[in-house]
């Protein structure tokens, strides 16, 4: 009975991704044909079918552009990119909707110590540090043997500060691997899809304004309460903005 169930359930994830594979062809073509609108229906059905890949953030990112939506082009193709981090024209594309965005923001740069920190735990990913840090552990494992069995003095040398550079890189990884899912968890990305959202210091509608954004400008969430959202900008600047106001991008 149980491998009946696995059997149907593929069945049906084979007729959907087949549908989904028409439908993407068919958006393409109304794209082709300057039916940018339509496309974009045809795009959006997949994403309600709980089927996502960069190509499709992509393509929707692109159409909503044709279409100068602002907000929508820049929040596909950023889900795009974090899809798809190195794509050249995924970020060509992005830079060029950004251009369209009304907000002029300062980049504070992150700098000394905490850079050259940042700098080395965004090399890799979480789970390629975790590999690194299991690679590291057999190493010194294998390593560790080798020292113990061999009979020669320069051997033991050898082997020993080998077995220790392989363990200190271990330790290293796993340290990387730690901060680096931290700061995984604090990225928080949203867009602005509001046309003119006004920020507050506190989360009432009563609160005092502390600046204005528009469509496209993109926030860090910072933490929720009720229908608000904190929100921090690339010049530090925070402040509390309506829910609705804003689009995570980091939710699929």
């Amino acid at each position: 009975m149980r491998a009946l169930i696995i059997l149907l359930l593929c069945c049906f994830n084979t007729i959907v991704f087949s549908q989904n594979d028409q439908s993407f062809s068919e958006a393409n073509a109304l794209y082709n044909n300057g039916k940018y609108a339509e496309a974009i229906d045809k795009y959006e059905s997949i994403l309600d079918s709980k089927q996502h890949s960069a190509a499709l953030y992509f393509n929707l990112g692109n159409a909503n552009y044709k279409l100068n939506n602002i907000a929508p082009s820049i929040y596909y193709f950023e889900k795009a990119l974090l899809l798809n981090p190195n794509d050249k024209d995924i970020q060509n594309n992005l830079a060029f909707a950004q251009n369209m965005t009304i907000d002029a923001i300062d980049n504070v740069p992150v700098v000394g110590f905490s850079r050259i920190i940042n700098n080395v735990v965004n090399t890799f990913k979480t789970d390629t540090w975790a590999k690194i840090t299991v690679g590291g552990v057999l190493l010194f494992v294998v390593i560790f043997l080798a020292y113990h069995f061999s009979y020669t003095t320069s051997k033991k040398r050898i082997a020993f500060v080998t077995s220790i550079i392989s363990l200190g890189i271990a330790c290293f990884s796993v340290a990387m691997a730690f901060q680096k899912a931290g700061l995984d968890k604090k990225d928080n990305p949203a867009i602005v899809f509001a046309q003119e959202s006004r920020v507050k210091t506190d989360p009432n509608p009563s609160s005092e304004e502390v600046f204005r954004l528009h469509e496209g400008t993109k926030v860090q969430v910072l933490e929720t309460y009720e229908d608000w959202k904190k929100i921090q900008l690339s010049d530090n600047s925070t402040g509390w903005i309506p829910s609705n106001d804003i689009k995570l991008l980091k939710f699929f």
